[in-house]
């Protein structure tokens, strides 16, 4: 990887949030220079802390991806652009439909032609989600499924998958997309669910308060963000993922009661309460998920490597240092 990053001009969109700071500090690592542009809008997932230990490292640009006045100066030059920026809550998507349509679609319709105009050689890496796949109907759920959203965040996100994929086919900007199933670990948004549930989870626990488990039975699969920050890495520099998408993964396939009693054990301490999911809630659920994830494997040599034990006491760990930075 050093090879292909060392000296080389990275972009990353969505650079303050969980999945980008992550990145942005393995790329520091690997010798790249890194520029971070992010919203730092209250309600998304961007935090300052989350490069405390790279922050003279990185530049930071505090520009929102709608702006189409900015873009132009920030992707020239680049080499690899990662667009993760996005809005992730589903249900601010319902509640909030247009501003969702703003940043998941326009915003990435209006980057990529960005990219076409002033760098069509650089390299491009598209967050994506497995929430695009909607309520599946066979598991575990592989890229010929029928995309079949169940909420306005995963139609957005659908979109913006697919005009990289365009760009991709028509223009020949190299381009792809990784579709995430449920990335945890440090630096991920906890104080509350706008990003993922098991945030909430690990704030309650923190606090001493018990944390609630919705339904229960569901089965789930999950990504340390280390092993998702590999796939990035891999997607970014491998020529055989341009113009495709891939699904991510992991191990153990697990229930929310299960992963639960998992979060209880791991920590030492904690309760928790399962509770029926809300109505406005019940309607958006996709029941069971997990990924087939072999594509991703066969073509880019990616395998998840930190197990769910493993990365839930990592996580643990982070948050027990840096708590107060993250409510």
């Amino acid at each position: 990887m050093r090879e292909h990053f060392a000296n080389r001009n990275v972009l990353i969109t969505g650079g303050l949030g969980f999945i980008g700071s992550n990145l942005a500090a393995r790329l520091v690592d690997l010798g790249a220079h890194v520029t971070l542009v992010d919203s730092l809008i209250p309600e998304y997932g961007g935090n300052l802390h989350n490069i405390a230990g790279i922050a003279g490292q990185v530049r930071v640009n505090i520009s929102d991806v709608r702006d189409e006045h900015s873009m132009p100066y920030l992707v020239q030059g680049q080499d690899y652009l990662f667009n993760l920026a996005g809005q992730t809550s589903h249900m601010d998507s319902m509640q909030n439909p247009f501003a969702d349509l703003e940043i998941n679609c326009r915003a990435q319709l209006s980057i990529l032609e960005t990219c076409r105009k002033v760098n069509p050689q650089i390299r491009i890496v598209f967050a994506s989600t497995r929430q695009i796949y909607g309520k599946p109907d066979y598991l575990p759920v592989d890229e010929k499924h029928l995309l079949r959203p169940v909420d306005v965040n995963g139609i957005n996100k659908m979109a913006g998958e697919w005009y990289h994929i365009l760009y991709s086919n028509v223009y020949g900007i190299s381009a792809c997309a990784l579709r995430l199933t449920n990335t945890y670990g440090p630096r991920m948004r906890i104080k509350d669910a706008r990003q993922t549930f098991l945030g909430i989870w690990i704030r309650r626990l923190l606090e001493g308060q018990p944390f609630e488990v919705w339904g229960g039975e569901q089965l789930r699969d999950f990504s340390y963000v280390d092993d998702a920050v590999d796939a990035f890495l891999l997607a970014a520099v491998s020529q055989e993922a341009t113009g495709h998408v891939f699904n991510l993964g992991g191990a153990p396939i697990i229930s929310l009661r299960e992963l639960a009693d998992l979060l209880v054990t791991t920590a030492g301490r904690g309760n928790y309460q399962v509770r029926s999911y809300p109505p406005e809630r019940q309607r958006i659920d996709i029941g069971d998920y997990y990924a087939d994830d072999t594509r991703i494997r066969q073509v880019l040599g990616w395998r998840p490597r930190v197990s769910l034990a493993d990365g839930l006491a990592r996580t643990l760990a982070y948050y027990e240092q840096a708590f107060p930075y993250y409510l």
